[in-house]
Order: C-alpha cells, then sequence, then structure tokens
C-alpha cells in the first residue's frame, strides 16, 4: 500500500489527501497547526502531525504556497531524499497578479528540483481546482489531472494513485514541461479572479 504525505490543510491540501484516502493510500497530514491537521486526518482517517515531524510517505505533496517551498526544502533536507515529491504551485505574484515570479525559462518545479535535487520531483494538481478534485469529475467527465517530471517511475507512482481514486492522469513530459503547466494554472486563476469562470470551473481536458 503506497504511503503519501500531505503538507497542508488549505483547500488543495484536504482535496488531494481525500484522493489519497479513496485509493487506499496511508495518508500523514502534516501542518503547522496540530489541530487543523486533526481535523483533517480525523475525516479520512489518517495521522496527524505538524511540519517538522518525521514524513513517513514515498510520496509527499507540498500542498502550500509557492513562497513556502524554499522553506519546507530547508526543514527536511535529507529526509526528501529519493522521495516523490509533489509540487503542486502556482508561482504567482499575487501582489500585482500580473505574471509569474520565476524567470521565463525556469519554474516553481525546477527552483524546487535544485533545492532538493536527491528528491524526485513532479509537477502536479497546479491546473486543477480544488472543487474538481473533490468532485472527481468535470465537465462530465473524470477530473484529470497534469502532470509532469523527469523520473518516469515516480509520475507512474502518482499516477496510480490518482487513477485508483477514479481521476484520469495526462502526462505532459519532462519536467521542463513545468513552465507550460504553472502557465496554464495562472491563467486559469486570472479567468477565475475576472469572473470568466467559476472557481468550480476550468480547463477541460479530455483524450
Amino acid at each position: 500500500m503506497t504511503a503519501i504525505t500531505v503538507i497542508g490543510t488549505g483547500n488543495m491540501g484536504q482535496a488531494i489527501a481525500g484522493i489519497a484516502a479513496q485509493a487506499g493510500a496511508n495518508v500523514q497530514i502534516l501542518a503547522r497547526d496540530l489541530e487543523k491537521a486533526g481535523t483533517t486526518a480525523a475525516s479520512i482517517k489518517a495521522t496527524a502531525g505538524v511540519v517538522g515531524d518525521a514524513i513517513s510517505g514515498e510520496i509527499v505533496v507540498l500542498a502550500l504556497p509557492y513562497p513556502a517551498l524554499a522553506e519546507i526544502a530547508s526543514t527536511y533536507g535529507d529526509q526528501l531524499a529519493n522521495k516523490v515529491v509533489v509540487d503542486i504551485t502556482n508561482p504567482v505574484d499575487f501582489a500585482t497578479f500580473d505574471g509569474l515570479v520565476v524567470p521565463a525559462d525556469s519554474s516553481a518545479a525546477a527552483e524546487l528540483a535544485a533545492l532538493v535535487p536527491a528528491a524526485k520531483i513532479v509537477k502536479a494538481f497546479n491546473t486543477n481546482f480544488a472543487s474538481t478534485l473533490v468532485a472527481g469529475e468535470f465537465a462530465g467527465e473524470p477530473t484529470v489531472v497534469q502532470l509532469a517530471g523527469d523520473d518516469e517511475a515516480a509520475k507512474k507512482l502518482l499516477a496510480d494513485v490518482i487513477v485508483a481514486a477514479g481521476l484520469k492522469v495526462a502526462d505532459a513530459g519532462a519536467l521542463k514541461r513545468a513552465r507550460e503547466l504553472e502557465a496554464l494554472g495562472y491563467l486559469q486563476m486570472v479567468l477565475a479572479v475576472r469572473e470568466q469562470i467559476g472557481w468550480t470551473g476550468g480547463f477541460a481536458v479530455r483524450a
């Protein structure tokens, strides 16, 4: 049985933890606030702890804002070696909401890979709103999670969990495709902020 650690208890963290539990994984929830971690964990029969506690999952989902990635990399360091580390962030400039804050030839996922080079980084979930993950379907079809990464086995391990929960996966290829996924995630957020779509909407991917 796959073991998954989700760091973060926001809407995305709760949604992804729910997917992991639905897939039959052993789930650990870590947050800065133990009470919040406990509340999320209780709803899916997971274990709870605080950031800084030992990681139990072979897959570690960083369900956190982009600025927190460096802190987590520093906190856990070698503990992330050889683990599948999932970056869900969209590195948006929230002060202006006018673009991404990473260089044009880079991505949040690439920066994370540089911080924890022994980890197997996978970009995923950043093009999904939490509501579509919770619902498990969008536009009449199973919700599709787009992902990218350089380690094929790492992507398959994560994909197997997603599929076991009844969702679908679209593999965009190497980790360098994270840049395009982050741009797509940002555009989707812009449309929602401008009220062109709802936060229950987004881009549908169909095979």
